[in-house]
């Protein structure tokens, strides 16, 4: 597989001066373990498939157990390093206001794979739709995180919810069920073309999620899209795991 990424040159939507401009990723579609263990299995690796299902599954879990026992975990792709959040009360850990995250960096692998990849730039497109990053009110973090009943920031181009058509909105698919919750309304604080801020809804469990904001946005006033476009980006409640671990406490 040749590396090769492709983006659009895009106004940056977080500064007010039009001469900033930014390189936005042209998503060449999604990706999970089949795909990759079809990809291995095309390297010919005399593996059966059910052997590398099982090597990948348990290294996964190793890897997750290293990190809730305190390691830094260097694999070579990556670097990871567990760590807490909020204010310790009374000498207690609260679940409630507690948590743990693990942060992650690329190392020597992705740093030789990137050195090694071409970028083809498409283009200017001045009314491309992306999401730049989302931030979580309660922890500051913008890594994907969010906390059920609190705000979530969402930051991009062309993200306004407006529209007539009964998929406009903001939405959150669990990757685990497909299951899709709603945003209602009512729960917006912020609804700009650069900024969004709602309130995440309380029956999203921990879990991993696809955010998804659908709309007819334009930046003529009173025009809409005629079909609605939509973007979407990985979110998550509680901590990233596989699914056959449990969630890390801390005792």
């Amino acid at each position: 597989m040749q590396n090769k990424l492709k983006g659009w040159i895009a106004p940056n939507s977080i500064t007010k001066d039009p001469n900033d401009k930014i390189l936005i990723l042209d998503p060449a579609g999604h990706v999970g373990l089949e795909e990759i263990y079809k990809e291995m299995r095309e390297e010919d690796t005399g593996l059966r498939p059910e052997t590398l299902t099982h090597v990948v599954t348990l290294y996964e879990r190793i890897v997750a157990r290293f990190l809730m026992n305190g390691y830094y975990v260097n694999t070579g792709l990556f670097y990871a390093v567990p760590r807490f959040l909020g204010l310790i009360e009374k000498g207690c850990w609260n679940p409630e206001k507690n948590s743990i995250y693990v942060a992650f960096s690329q190392d020597k692998v992705l740093r030789e794979e990137i050195a090694k990849t071409d970028i083809v730039i498409q283009g200017e497109k001045n009314d491309v739709m992306y999401i730049l990053e989302t931030e979580d009110r309660k922890t500051g973090l913008t890594d994907g995180r969010m906390s059920s009943g609190r705000n979530l920031v969402v930051r991009g181009a062309y993200i306004k919810v407006v529209g007539d058509d009964p998929s406009v909105g903001i939405s959150f698919r669990n990757k685990a069920d497909d299951t899709v919750v709603k945003v209602e309304e009512e729960m917006y604080s912020t609804n700009n073309p650069s900024e969004l801020i709602f309130i995440v809804p309380t029956e999203l469990s921990d879990g991993e999620y696809e955010l998804t904001v659908t709309t007819q946005y334009t930046k003529n006033k009173g025009v809409f899209l005629k079909s609605p476009r939509s973007v979407s980006v990985p979110v998550y409640v509680g901590e990233k795991k596989n699914e056959e671990d449990d969630r890390p406490v801390i005792e």
